[in-house]
């Protein structure tokens, strides 16, 4: 099924929309997912990173108890579980599902918890995709909070597509600008994930999740030092995307 762009490219590459009308916008995409049910069952993914209380925040407002599928990968940081539980707390979210690989899974795949050492690809689709696709099953969309200004990989970014289980994907903020995150944050008095204080500007799992070296990369601190730009969950054809060169 076809879904025309709720934003205009041409609009959007001009600068001539305002943040509201992008808020405006992102609520729209929520609506024909969240209430008018438009694509079927809907969930959100959710990382509970560095900019993902503006989606949220967005989703509490129009349906609180919209499941909101949070991977655990049992590598993350501390700080991330703990503000998992304050914003859904904060946002009144009544329907947040932590899931995590089958703990048998982990004993015979990554036994010593060092398979990212050596196969940061396998490490992500064990303890990532594999479970996200499972608890996705039953659901006929998801929407995350992807934005285009995140990576160069990010670039071209549309509101609507597919998975590769033919699912499609809403993607509600994908014109959002950093300035934009920045001006929803404060003007709803949502919390920071805590380690943005400390320089970070995109967190994932605590192993491989560094500062940023690129200032114009948000994204520049995971998986640094490798070509590794996605964990696996958002990809095209099952090829896990890669830095251009």
């Amino acid at each position: 099924m076809r879904h025309e762009p709720i934003v205009s490219p041409a609009a959007l590459d001009s600068g001539v929309q305002s943040h509201e009308w992008m808020v405006d916008s992102a609520r729209l995409a929520l609506r024909k997912a969240l209430v008018d049910r438009q694509f079927g069952r809907a969930a959100v993914v959710s990382s509970f990173g560095a900019e993902s209380a503006v989606l949220l925040h967005l989703v509490a407002g129009i349906s609180s108890d919209t499941p909101v599928l949070f991977v655990d990968t049992q590598m993350m940081f501390q700080e991330t579980l703990d503000y998992q539980l304050e914003l859904s707390a904060k946002l009144g979210l009544t329907d947040v599902r932590r899931i995590s690989q089958k703990t048998e899974m982990l004993r015979r795949e990554d036994v010593f918890g060092r398979l990212h050492l050596k196969d940061t690809d396998a490490c992500c689709h064990l303890r990532k995709k594999l479970p996200l696709d499972e608890a996705l099953a039953q659901f006929d969309c998801w929407i995350n909070g992807r934005k285009r200004h995140q990576s160069a990989t990010r670039h071209g970014l549309r509101p609507f597509e597919t998975d590769d289980a033919g699912r499609l994907k809403v993607n509600p903020l994908a014109y959002w600008e950093r300035e934009d995150i920045e001006r929803y944050m404060e003007a709803h008095d949502l919390p920071w994930h805590p380690l943005v204080a400390e320089g970070f500007t995109s967190i994932g799992c605590a192993p491989c999740t560094r500062l940023p070296v690129d200032a114009n990369d948000t994204r520049s601190g995971r998986w640094a030092g490798e070509e590794k730009t996605e964990c696996g969950i958002h990809i095209s054809g099952g090829i896990v995307t890669r830095k251009a060169g």
